[in-house]
């Protein structure tokens, strides 16, 4: 018998109608012959109010108690969604991480998985139920409760498929699928019917909120097909799938803007061997995640500036980081600048076209965008603009690169 995952997000079990519209899309499955999990997140904006109330208690609550909070929201939406399958006839269960066996590291707000238990899965599963798992939660060695990270369900949804061997990790949602650019921002942005799972994960880490950067690699190391898709229709949404010659055709397959950012300078560094290690190990000792890393040299050679990007809510650690390094080695400056977006074009198809970079700029040039960095690798290029110029950067570069046309022109 074949096995799905099936992961409901926040706004697909918003309400107890959303809820019972996700159970039977549950149920349909399981009566078609197939195993079924569902990873589902707390419901609607629980953990944004969450997070609020937090904050009411506490300008900066301590992580560990932060994550025993919003662990709660889960729980919720899980008991709820067993209850609605058991009205309905059927069998389900629904399990913590705890229950589960959902190990990850010790990080709070931000762990990362080391193991899923088996056990306890196959064992409901051959009871016949639908197991219904807490996404966005773990637990330790230790016992402790942690949580992946905002919007971590996707990763949840992601491993565990990985680990039982699914078919398909289905990704439900609001949306109908990956955009070439956000809707929101970009209306004549069109559905992509496939994309690599490369260009996904480069998508999602510049921006893209549709799926969380974690699940896609675990869909890519495993080798698990993802479909995002929505929790309202039952119409196809966007396959996430090995790069093949049709994904290969098109230079860019999407753009996305990330607006969650802030740009430190350190300027008149010394050019030495180990001193750039030296900055990084203290923002990694802050436990402060950094983007993008830029440098250049003069006075021979003897100097260099370092640039670099973190998130937003990690910007002012950064900054004491920065400030207290350039007191004790004698750096000419500190640059700040928050908050900063960050555009971005994606595409396989960048190793074998050429004029993808002078296209992107010239772009911009014509929408009068200013560029404040730039960075590159083999299936992206990216640049530093202000806020305020982030949504018309994002249409500009979507409409040099053709994306606005018939969307069939972009599975090759």
């Amino acid at each position: 018998m074949g096995l799905i995952v099936q992961k409901f997000g926040g706004t697909s079990v918003g309400d107890a109608q959303k809820i019972h519209r996700a159970a039977r899309r549950a149920i349909r499955a399981r009566l078609a012959g197939v195993r079924v999990v569902m990873v589902v997140s707390a419901m609607g904006d629980t953990t944004d109010r969450l997070v609020a109330l937090a904050q009411d208690i506490s300008s900066n609550p301590p992580k560990r108690e932060l994550d025993m909070l919003l662990t709660t929201g889960e729980q919720v939406s899980i008991a709820l969604m067993a209850m609605a399958i058991h009205a309905a006839g059927h069998g389900a269960i629904s399990l913590t991480a705890t229950q589960l066996g959902l190990v990850t590291d010790s990080v709070h707000t931000q762990a990362r998985i080391r193991r899923i238990e088996r056990a306890r899965l196959e064992r409901e599963l051959e009871s016949g139920a639908i197991v219904i798992v807490a996404g966005f939660q773990g637990i330790d060695a230790a016992g402790e409760l942690t949580t992946l990270g905002r919007g971590a369900s996707d990763t949840t949804a992601a491993a565990l498929a990985a680990v039982l061997g699914a078919s398909v990790c289905e990704i439900y949602t609001d949306v109908d699928g990956v955009y070439t650019a956000d809707p929101r921002l970009v209306p004549d942005a069109h559905k992509i019917d496939r994309i690599s799972y490369d260009e996904m994960l480069e998508l999602a880490a510049a921006g893209a909120g549709v799926m969380h950067a974690r699940a896609i690699e675990f869909g890519m190391k495993f080798n698990v097909p993802i479909h995002v898709r929505s929790s309202m229709t039952d119409g196809g949404g966007t396959m996430i799938v090995p790069e093949d010659e049709g994904i290969e055709a098109v230079a860019v397959r999407g753009v996305s803007l990330r607006r969650d950012l802030a740009a430190i300078g350190l300027d008149g560094v010394p050019n030495i061997p180990g001193f750039a290690a030296k900055v990084f190990e203290a923002l990694a000792e802050r436990r402060v995640f950094v983007d993008d890393i830029m440098q250049n040299m003069y006075a021979q050679g003897a100097k260099a500036n370092i640039g670099f990007v973190v998130q937003a809510s990690d910007a002012e650690i950064a900054r004491e980081v920065a400030d207290r390094l350039a007191r004790e080695h004698g750096f000419e400056g500190v640059e700040f600048r928050a908050p900063i977006s960050k555009v971005s074009a994606v595409g396989v198809g960048m190793r074998s076209h050429t004029g993808v970079a002078s296209t992107m700029f010239k772009a911009l040039t014509e929408a009068g965008v200013n560029i404040h960095g730039i960075s590159t690798s083999e299936i992206v290029i990216s640049c530093l603009v202000t806020a305020e110029e982030g949504p018309r950067a994002l249409a500009a570069v979507h409409g040099a690169f053709g994306l606005s046309d018939d969307p069939k022109r972009l599975e090759g």
